[in-house]
């Protein structure tokens, strides 16, 4: 291995990863989260091959959902006895664990810390059956006093909100409509790249001894709806979105170089942050320009690529955040790779199993022990929110010849392809052209409704409903042979308030 120019205390080096996957037999004897925390560290320590928790500096806990704590991360650094100068407990937001991976590099580039603590866990499975059952957990109580984290619906419109389109698996769809009609396909063509796509992500689960779901699932069984694969929000299936119901822990250990050889740790177990880049959407998803794209996205995965010297090609180890199919689709566009493309080293959100915001903690487990076992350069891309908020970092096995940049936002150049955003209006009549679209069904199997996301006459946007009595207009949306993003139909005020739309 090439030797770096930098002093050795000053460039940092993933040295442990941890994980761990409770399947109690009974209820009460599940582990609650702060308790897979600790198992997670305590593997990464096991991992690394040296002590080092006691000399955590910086310790970033991912936001978890499924129980809730005042205070985790000092919860947490209490259980482990230490008190690290950097102590944090984040925001909801599924790229949190890259940004904080890339954070605690950073931190220590700087000469902050020594050794960086990243984790985070989610004891959902074990939550749903207790309460399903009636099960006291034995558990920290509950913190019935401190505020839920702010997620969807407190951030978008009261129309979309009235409609059902506040959640992610609605709003998605609105991106798998939009950018599969840019890209000409017609929705079979659609479903055919998705099916595939998600099917290479359930062969990897298959493989990887952590997965919470480990069969490998054909295109066919992912896209055909289902009594146990039921349609959710069109055009996706119950296995073509994220499966939180699960109990799992990761960490991730980080120290300077110096810290990791003079500890004695090996050489072949070490693996080097080379940069990475983070930019944002606004919240409120109707206040963007379009859904056939993300500019941020966009900038981030162009600003990886650079790393790796402009060729997403260059990259031997993926993972593209996979909540929805329409995330890795847009992502594997931009990066250049071929529908053919391996997209992950985890399993994906479906089929590894989606700890609410920290599947990319375990994700960069993955990394790690793939570029250990002879891969040469990583990327790690996370997204939260509603294709709201990304994160992305280079992975290598080689030492860094530079220092690492400092600033990780690409802000700017996410921005300066933003075209105008169309003012929002909640009243409309007349002609409307489909921007996007989703039907949104019932658990058994039902249509609720379709809402379309149009352009009125005047250029605005709306949201409108479309009756589950209109099998015409349905008929239209769903058609597999032809796309009806840019068709066109009457908008007109029902009774409710709501805009309605029908086609023709």
């Amino acid at each position: 291995m090439a030797a770096s120019p930098l002093p050795e205390h000053r460039i940092p080096v993933i040295v442990g990863v941890g994980e761990i996957v409770d399947r109690p037999k009974d209820i009460a004897d599940g582990l609650e989260p702060l308790a897979l925390l600790e198992q997670a560290l305590s593997r990464a320590e096991a991992d690394s091959g040296a002590r080092l928790l006691g000399d955590i500096g910086s310790l970033d806990v991912v936001n978890f959902l499924s129980w809730r704590y005042r205070d985790p991360e000092k919860l947490l650094a209490q259980r482990l006895g230490i008190a690290p100068a950097h102590l944090y407990y984040g925001p909801v937001g599924g790229e949190s664990p890259i940004r904080y991976l890339h954070e605690a590099a950073l931190r220590i580039a700087r000469g902050e810390c020594s050794v960086a603590a990243i984790c985070g866990a989610e004891a959902q499975s074990t939550a749903t059956k207790a309460e399903r059952s009636g099960v006291t957990l034995p558990w920290t109580p509950f913190a019935h006093d401190v505020e839920e984290p702010k997620r969807g619906a407190a951030f978008q419109k009261p129309l979309a909100v009235k409609l059902g389109v506040f959640r992610p698996v609605s709003v998605y769809p609105f991106y798998e409509a939009a950018s599969s009609a840019h890209w000409g396909q017609t929705p079979r063509q659609a479903m055919v790249e998705s099916g595939e796509l998600w099917s290479r992500y359930s062969e990897v689960a298959s493989h990887n001894p952590n997965a919470w779901l480990k069969r490998h699932v054909t295109a066919a069984e992912i896209t055909t709806p289902s009594p146990d694969n039921r349609l959710i929000a069109w055009p996706y299936t119950k296995l073509m979105v994220a499966n939180p119901t699960v109990n799992m822990g990761a960490a991730v250990l980080v120290t300077s170089l110096a810290k990791a050889r003079a500890a004695g740790i090996a050489e072949d177990r070490l693996v080097y942050a080379s940069g990475g880049a983070s930019a944002e959407e606004p919240r409120d998803y109707l206040l963007r320009d379009q859904f056939f794209e993300s500019h941020p996205q966009n900038a981030v995965l162009r600003a990886a690529m650079d790393l790796a010297g402009g060729d997403g090609r260059a990259f031997d180890m993926i993972e593209l955040y996979s909540c929805f199919p329409c995330v890795p689709k847009m992502a594997r566009r931009t990066l250049g790779l071929g529908a053919g493309v391996r997209p992950t080293v985890t399993g994906g959100l479906t089929f590894f199993g989606a700890p609410l915001n920290s599947y990319m903690t375990h994700a960069a487990c993955a990394m790690v022990r793939g570029l250990r076992e002879g891969g040469r350069l990583g990327l790690l891309y996370g997204q939260g929110g509603f294709v709201t908020k990304h994160h992305a970092l280079v992975l290598s096995r080689r030492a860094p010849q530079q220092a690492l940049a400092q600033e990780t936002s690409v802000q700017a150049e996410a921005d300066r392809h933003k075209r105008t955003v169309p003012d929002f209006v909640t009243e409309a009549n007349g002609k409307g052209l489909v921007e996007s679209f989703t039907v949104l069904y019932g658990r058994s199997g039902e249509i609720e409704h379709g809402v379309v996301m149009l352009r009125t006459e005047l250029d605005a946007r709306t949201l409108a409903r479309v009756p589950a009595r209109d099998s015409a207009t349905l008929g239209h949306l769903m058609n597999m042979d032809s796309s009806p993003v840019g068709s066109l139909g009457e908008i007109a005020m029902a009774a409710d308030g709501v805009p309605e739309w029908r086609v023709g």
